[in-house]
Parts: C-alpha cells; sequence; structure tokens
C-alpha cells in the first residue's frame, strides 16, 4: 500500500507513496479535513488546484446527517460530495470522545445520543465498517476508544483493551465483507500515556496486519514535551511497511515532529477553524487579519505567497470582508492557510528527498521557537 522511495540517515524521516484505489498519493501528507463531506469554505475545485490527492471526513458527523438513506441514494460519498479522489474516513471515535457526557462505552460497541437531536444511536465495530463500506471509503478507520490526558491508568488500560478487542471485530467484519478489495482498514494504537499500555496496544494492533497503523490519543491537551515523548516511543514500535498516521495534527511544529518519526499521513481542523476567524498561517507568524493595524494595507496576507488569495487581494481588504461579516473573507483565508499547509508538507518532503531534512528540521525549528507559534504581535 506504500512505497517508500527515500529515508533520511539521522532520523526515522521518509518519503514514499500511497497507493490508494482513486489514484497515488505522495507522502508525507496533510489531509484537509472534511468533517461533514466538505472543507468548510472552499469548493472542490479549489482543493483540486492546491493538488490535494486526499482529505478526511468523518463517519459519526454523516451517519446522523444526512444519514445513510441519502449518502446510499449517490451510491457512495465521492458522488455525493463531487469528489474524485480519495477519502479517508474516521471512525468517529474522536467526536464520541469529545461528546462524553452524551455516550456510554461498554466491550459490545458505544452508545450515544445524537449531538443534533438527542436521539439515541449506537455504534459497534462491526456496524461502523460496514457504513464505511458504504461511503465508499478509499481509507477506513476502525472504531477505537480515544482518552483525554490526565485520566488514570486504570481507565487508560480499560480503553486500549477495549480498543484492541474493537479492532479484531473490525477486521473481522472488513475481510468478511471483502473490503480487502475496496478498502484499506488501519488499526488505532491507544494507551494514552502510558509506556506500557502504548507498547501493548501496538504490539496487539500491529499484530492484527491492518493495512496501515494510526496514532490515536496524542495531542489532547498534553504538553508539547510529553506528546514528543509518547510519539517518538511509539513510533519506533510500528512496522516499517505498513503507512502510519498520526490523528488530529497540523501545525509546522508538530508536523515537523511527526515526520521526524517516521509518520507520513496527518489531519487537522486547526488551520482552516484559524482561518474562518480571521487567523492567518505566515513565514512570520500567525497573523489575526481582523486587527485594526491591517486596515488599508495594500499588501497580500504574505509576500511571495503563491496563493489564490495572496495573488490578488489586500490584506486590507481581507480585513474589511471580515469586519462587514463577508463569506468570502473566511473563503481567502482558508485558502491561504491550505495552500501555506500544503507548501510546507511538500519542502518536508523534497527535503527528504535532497538528503537535507535534518538540516531543514533544525532551520525551521529555531525560527519556529521565535516566530511560528505565535501570533505576530499587534501594535
Amino acid at each position: 500500500m506504500i512505497s517508500i522511495t527515500e529515508r533520511d540517515s539521522g532520523t526515522r524521516a521518509r518519503a514514499g507513496v500511497l497507493h490508494l484505489p482513486h489514484g497515488d498519493v505522495a507522502t508525507p501528507v496533510f489531509m484537509p479535513v472534511g468533517t461533514a463531506a466538505t472543507v468548510k469554505a472552499v469548493r472542490q475545485e479549489d482543493l483540486e488546484q492546491l493538488d490535494f490527492r486526499l482529505i478526511l471526513s468523518n463517519t459519526y458527523h454523516l451517519y446522523l446527517r444526512p444519514g445513510m438513506e441519502v449518502i446510499r441514494a449517490y451510491g457512495g460519498l465521492h458522488r455525493f460530495c463531487a469528489w474524485n479522489r480519495n477519502i479517508l474516513t474516521d471512525s468517529g471515535g474522536f467526536q464520541l470522545f469529545s461528546l462524553a457526557t452524551l455516550r456510554k462505552i461498554s466491550s459490545e460497541g458505544v452508545q450515544f445520543r445524537s449531538h443534533i437531536d438527542g436521539s439515541l444511536q449506537r455504534f459497534t465495530p462491526e456496524h461502523v465498517v460496514d457504513i464505511q463500506h458504504e461511503f465508499g471509503s478509499d481509507v477506513q478507520m476502525a472504531l477505537d476508544v480515544c482518552t483525554p490526558h490526565g485520566i488514570s491508568y486504570r481507565e487508560s488500560e480499560d480503553a486500549e483493551r477495549i480498543t484492541g478487542e474493537w479492532a479484531e471485530r473490525a477486521r473481522r467484519r472488513w475481510l468478511e465483507s471483502g473490503g480487502k478489495e475496496r478498502s484499506a482498514l488501519f488499526g488505532i494504537v491507544q494507551g494514552n500515556f502510558f509506556d506500557d499500555l502504548r507498547r501493548r496496544s501496538a504490539e496487539r494492533i500491529c499484530g492484527l496486519d491492518f493495512c496501515g497503523i494510526a496514532l490515536g490519543g496524542l495531542s489532547v491537551g498534553e504538553p508539547f514535551a510529553q506528546f514528543c515523548d509518547t510519539l517518538a516511543y511509539t513510533a519506533a514500535l510500528l512496522p516499517q511497511e505498513k503507512p502510519r498516521y498520526l490523528m488530529g495534527i497540523g501545525t509546522p511544529d508538530y508536523i515537523l515532529e511527526a515526520v521526524r518519526n517516521g509518520i507520513d499521513m496527518f489531519d487537522c481542523v486547526f488551520p482552516t477553524r484559524a482561518a474562518r476567524n480571521g487567523t492567518a498561517f505566515t513565514h512570520e507568524g500567525r497573523i489575526q487579519l481582523k486587527n485594526s493595524r491591517h486596515t488599508g494595507v495594500d499588501l497580500p496576507i504574505e509576500n511571495e505567497c503563491g496563493c489564490p488569495a495572496c495573488r490578488r487581494y489586500s490584506r486590507g481588504y481581507i480585513r474589511h470582508l471580515f469586519k462587514c461579516g463577508e463569506i468570502l473573507g473566511p473563503v481567502l483565508t482558508t485558502l491561504h492557510n491550505l495552500f501555506f499547509l500544503k507548501s510546507f508538507t511538500d519542502a518536508v518532503r523534497q527535503s527528504i528527498v535532497e538528503g537535507r531534512f535534518g538540516e531543514f528540521s533544525r532551520s525551521y525549528a529555531q525560527w519556529y521557537c521565535t516566530h511560528g507559534a505565535r501570533t505576530v504581535a499587534e501594535t
């Protein structure tokens, strides 16, 4: 499923190609999040022009709305959302984690109340595989139990055990229903921030011979140093021949740490969510376009940026759009942030291909500690 073409000599970083039903995808790859079958504020044509070849949608949200009857009538998710490239669908485990007050987990599955209408619903590992089959997902995720930072060992152990049991059941259903011919199924490693539980989970999930392995339960509120330690420890346990997916990261510092540890895939809602609130990513740090200092500024969001927003529009104009509540403001800023992340990830990949990832990451990390992790001072 993945061909590794280049490896960095000083780290675990690697470049390769994912072979998926709707076309090959170069790795490392950032996947924009289209939770409800849309990357908010942009058209599929925009994503194609930015050369994204793999996006993420979500089983939980699409199952509730528009519902399976509608998606089934279209013959699947690709036709429904008019996207002819690859789609990865999250199992809904993270959404159920986020809606902890509305759900009850047992070994059998998870019972939850819809955040839309309060109706009682139930997911089992088998049901989630069936749903993703009907979606026509190119990459499916097995249902898991995601846990927050700071919980007890006992709670983490229970979640790891259930995640492992569900993974076995999901893979069995995927095989029985002919999934091997239509899609890839990834298992998810859990274990919270306890090394022995992470090792136990990795051994169990990797032993099931999934098409790929995801690392879950990271970037859930833990300090960055702990994120780095747990990532490095867990990634070292994963097989070399399988694609590796770190769920829920999408800023340069986290991406570099992921790639350094041999991660091939990552996703995050933050770049597009921040854009809709007026925050733009730049190589001088994040800027808040709603701030008054951008009034009348006849410069692009970022000089020498080739995104559709920067090629034509000024900061002053985009600020005006936000202040007037015009939809075009979030649209342009979202295009910029997606372009920024795509360009950054492409640059990371090129540095691996050219044998200079160590130099690239050190240089960028030094800059990012000074500029990139903060919002540029508004004076």
